[in-house]
């Protein structure tokens, strides 16, 4: 295609169709798989510090956003079960218009915020084994290739509160593994629902996703009643180091939440007041 004229090239999004194509070849080699969500998180760090200059179709939208680093980190969430297409469209247009880092949604509308996302650089985030955690890990693992298939970037799953707290840490640890491996790649985020926990399960449980290949310790669900800490993130940072991201999720809903947040070592905010988190204005949400 001539870079002349009156052809459009969307560079956005043939960049997102090399990265497809790098991730699937590193996961589809054993001894690289667990390098590959990395990869993916490191080119879209990359096209975030520059969109203005990879972006060409849709570049003026996003870069009208671009210092606000706290968008950029921001899973813009909506996990109600009564959500509708119509919610599903309006959260990919606000994401679009803020530049989150991602939409994330039911299993069940993963195709559909693909198919409304494409090109703008905002991923597609989903849940397994939500909002308890206690199915099975076949289910789990099953829930997860139906994910990616339908283009999923990142899988939050929810931890087995009731083996972690049985002291069953083989049980979780190839739980998790499960679903990092049916991810083929992809960003793993696992829900420890820490207000379940005790300091010491807690601590148990994010060595065990370090161990597991995971890529983000979180928080919450959001659903069982308690949400986010200071405290719990920054305990959650000190014992995985850097080698893994850690979400904050559930209760932030304001920009002084999400700063406090990040102070305390979150690397990810889950958030379904996240344009009232970027603009200052009280959010009309009341919860996921």
């Amino acid at each position: 295609m001539s870079l002349t004229g009156s052809a459009t090239v969307d560079c956005r999004t043939a960049v997102e169709d090399i990265e497809e194509y790098l991730v699937s070849k590193l996961a589809d080699d054993p001894t690289c798989a667990p390098c590959a969500a990395r990869v993916r998180e490191s080119i879209e760090e990359c096209i975030a510090a520059g969109a203005c200059r990879i972006g060409t179709t849709g570049s003026a939208e996003v870069a009208g956003n671009k210092g606000d680093r706290i968008a950029k980190m921001i899973d813009h969430t909506f996990l109600k079960p009564n959500a509708t297409p119509k919610d599903i469209e309006r959260l990919c247009a606000e994401a679009r218009k803020f530049g989150f880092k991602s939409v994330c949604v039911n299993p069940t509308y993963v195709s559909l915020c693909k198919r409304l996302l494409r090109g703008s650089g905002v991923l597609v985030c989903t849940v397994i084994g939500f909002p308890l955690g206690a199915t099975t890990t076949a289910a789990k693992a099953a829930e997860t290739r139906d994910a990616v298939a339908d283009g999923a970037d990142e899988i939050d799953m929810v931890i087995n509160v009731g083996a972690l707290k049985a002291g069953e840490y083989e049980k979780v640890k190839h739980d998790i593994e499960a679903v990092v491996e049916a991810a083929k790649g992809r960003t793993v985020k696992v829900i420890l629902e820490t207000h379940l926990l005790t300091d010491e399960e807690k601590v148990a449980a994010c060595q065990l996703c370090v161990a597991a290949g995971a890529h983000f310790v979180k928080t919450s669900t959001g659903f069982g009643g308690g949400g986010a800490t200071p405290e719990d993130v920054a305990l959650m940072r000190k014992v995985v180091g850097r080698s893994l991201g850690v979400k904050a999720s559930g209760g932030v809903r304001t920009k002084e939440d999400a700063e406090k947040m990040i102070r305390a070592g979150a690397t990810r905010i889950g958030a379904s007041a996240s344009v009232a988190i970027v603009t200052g204005k009280k959010s009309q949400k009341a919860g996921y």
